[in-house]
C-alpha cells in the first residue's frame, strides 16, 4: 500500500516535469518540481493510504496546467508562485459530494465550460467504437499522449502484484502438458495456478466481478469446454470409459486457452481501470 502511494506521488510529479519541459527554463522547472512535491507531501501529510493520496492529487487537478499557471505568473511578474490546492471540502451527509478544483485565475464557469466540452468531445470520439479501452492500450507505446501519460511501463510499476498474479496464471497453463512429479497429491501447474489465484483475490486493483471473470475463465474451460469438446470427440465410440479418455485429453488444452483467455481480461481491466 505504500509503494502504490508513493507511485502516485511519483507518477503525478513526472507528469507535471514533463509537461513542464520547453515550457519553463530549466532552473525555473527543478524549482517548480520541488515546491510541488514538498506542497503534495504537506497536503498528504504522511498518509500511506493509495485512497486519501489521490484524493490529494484530485485537489490539484491537471499537471500540465500547473504548469500553464506557473508559466503565466513567471512572465507577468517574475515572482515564485505558490503552489495551493484548495481546501478538501467535507459536505453535509444531505449534500451531494463535490471534487474540489485547483485554485487558479480561471474563473470557475469558463474552467468548467472547458471540462465537460473536452469530456463530451472524448466521449463522442469513442462513442460506437469496440473495446475503446484496448485500442488506447495498444497504442499507448507509441503515442503515450493516447492514454493521458499512461503506457504499460507506468501501469506495471504501478500494479506489480498484478502482473506477478497474471504471470502465475499463464505460468501454470503453460505447465500443463509437461510432466512434473506431484507435490503431495496435487500437480505442480494446480499448486502455481492456486498461488496466482490467491494473488488475484488478494488484490484490490479489479472489482470482484472482474476476478470472478479472470478465475472462473480456465474452470469453465477445463469442465464446459472440456465435457463439451470430449463428447464431440466421442464420435461413434460407445460408453462412459470413451467419453472419459476424450475428456482428459482436451480438458487440458481448454485450460490453457481459457487461462489465456481470463489473463487477457485481468489485464485489459487493469489497464482500463489504471
Amino acid at each position: 500500500m505504500i509503494e502504490r502511494a508513493d507511485q502516485l506521488v511519483l507518477d503525478y510529479v513526472s507528469k507535471a516535469a514533463d509537461a513542464a519541459h520547453g515550457v519553463l527554463r530549466q532552473d525555473h522547472r527543478l524549482d517548480f518540481v520541488q515546491r510541488l512535491r514538498a506542497r503534495i507531501e504537506s497536503e498528504r501529510a504522511g498518509s500511506e493510504d493509495p485512497k486519501v493520496v489521490a484524493r490529494v492529487l484530485a485537489r490539484f487537478g491537471d499537471p500540465a496546467a500547473l504548469v500553464e499557471r506557473e508559466a503565466r505568473r513567471r512572465t507577468s511578474d517574475g515572482a515564485v508562485p505558490k503552489i495551493q490546492a484548495e481546501p478538501e471540502v467535507r459536505p453535509a451527509e444531505s449534500d451531494t459530494a463535490v471534487f474540489p478544483r485547483v485554485v487558479d485565475d480561471v474563473p470557475p464557469g469558463v474552467e468548467r465550460g472547458i471540462r465537460e466540452a473536452r469530456a463530451r468531445l472524448t466521449r463522442r470520439t469513442e462513442r460506437g467504437l469496440p473495446f475503446a479501452g484496448l485500442r488506447r492500450a495498444a497504442m499507448a507505446g507509441a503515442n503515450p499522449m493516447a492514454t493521458q501519460g499512461r503506457d504499460a511501463r507506468t501501469v506495471v510499476k504501478g500494479h506489480p502484484r498484478e502482473v506477478l498474479a497474471m504471470g502465475l496464471l499463464l505460468l501454470a497453463a503453460l505447465l500443463v502438458p509437461i510432466s512434473l512429479p506431484t507435490v503431495a497429491i496435487f500437480q505442480v501447474p494446480v499448486i502455481v495456478w492456486a498461488v496466482g489465484a490467491a494473488v488475484v483475490l488478494a488484490s484490490d486493483s479489479w472489482s470482484f466481478r472482474d476476478r470472478m471473470i479472470g478465475l472462473g475463465a480456465p474452470m469453465f474451460g477445463y469442465g464446459v469446454g472440456g465435457v463439451v469438446v470430449g463428447a464431440l470427440r466421442v464420435g461413434g465410440e460407445q460408453g462412459f470409459a470413451a467419453f472419459v479418455t476424450q475428456f482428459y485429453e482436451v480438458s487440458g488444452v481448454m485450460f490453457m486457452i481459457f487461462t489465456g483467455l481470463g489473463v487477457v481480461w485481468l489485464a485489459y481491466r487493469l489497464w482500463d481501470l489504471s
